[in-house]
């Protein structure tokens, strides 16, 4: 079964979150547990906790099909000292948030050397900061989302990720969220029918599909390659209709979040609708 939803707001606290899932038609859905764009959030009380766990329950959103996404600020790969401590910091509590929700699995870019060290050394510290965040934590999934590739980020090469993986000490804990438009516009061919099967048995090959937790479903702004991270609304872009009418389609999928972050929120409910219509 295909579980599409999309990253519903949380204004007025996180337990508003599974209501503007539900009234949009989502059957998943990703959010923010705090402020996207503080290393700091408000703390979350044990009564919004279990108003959000009890509206989970009563729209049948199971943990499985919630993924929450990190604030933009934390870089768990940072070449600056100061700035990697606030970031473990940050993501220690994002994962701890998600414990007190109830929540599986905490979505998250990888990180990016800033051009200040080695690809190499980026992506052990990654590993290190993902290392000492599970250790401190239990329950939660650190789910890597692939990128564009834009600037100096990491985690837009599959072996990128694999290498991160290689290097997390407790495998059951770790996965991945491909996102479409990131991984179109970092070079890997999704449009075409070959493309698209050449994509996932390299995914496959390289990293795992046992690995993949969920996606996150974008058209792209831009041409394959492009190493430009601009999200489209469904069939508007560079990666078309055909392409998700196949991945809809496609039982790989079955049983994990595909969450849309297309731009224009407003038609959310149309494009799941659409989404759930071509499914044969």
């Amino acid at each position: 079964m295909k579980y599409i939803g999309a990253h519903v707001s949380v204004s007025g606290g996180v337990a508003s979150a599974p209501i503007n899932a539900n009234e949009i038609g989502a059957k998943a859905f990703a959010l923010f547990t705090g402020n996207p764009s503080r290393w700091t959030t408000k703390a979350i009380s044990e009564e919004e906790a279990n108003l959000f766990k009890q509206r989970c329950a009563e729209f049948g959103y199971n943990p499985e099909v919630i993924l929450p996404h990190d604030n933009f600020l934390i870089n768990l790969g940072s070449p600056d000292s100061k700035k990697l401590a606030m970031s473990r910091k940050s993501f220690l509590d994002e994962m701890r948030r998600c414990e007190q929700l109830g929540l599986k699995l905490l979505n998250f870019h990888p990180g990016s050397h800033l051009r200040e060290i080695s690809e190499e050394e980026c992506l052990s510290t990654i590993a290190e900061s993902i290392n000492m965040t599970l250790d401190a934590t239990s329950g939660v999934t650190a789910v890597i989302e692939t990128t564009a590739g834009q600037g100096s980020n990491l985690g837009h090469d599959f072996n990128q990720v694999a290498y991160i993986i290689d290097k997390v000490e407790d495998k059951t804990r770790v996965g991945v969220c491909l996102d479409t438009c990131h991984t179109y516009s970092a070079g890997y061919d999704l449009r075409s029918p070959e493309g698209y099967e050449k994509t996932w048995k390299e995914f496959d090959e390289i990293i795992g599909l046992s690995y993949l937790r969920g996606m996150h479903l974008n058209d792209d702004k831009r041409e394959c390659g492009s190493h430009i991270d601009r999200h489209e609304s469904i069939g508007k872009g560079t990666l078309g209709e055909e392409f998700f009418i196949r991945l809809v389609n496609d039982p790989r999928f079955d049983n994990i979040p595909l969450i849309l972050e297309t731009p224009d929120e407003s038609i959310w409910a149309q494009e799941i609708a659409w989404l759930y219509s071509q499914i044969k």
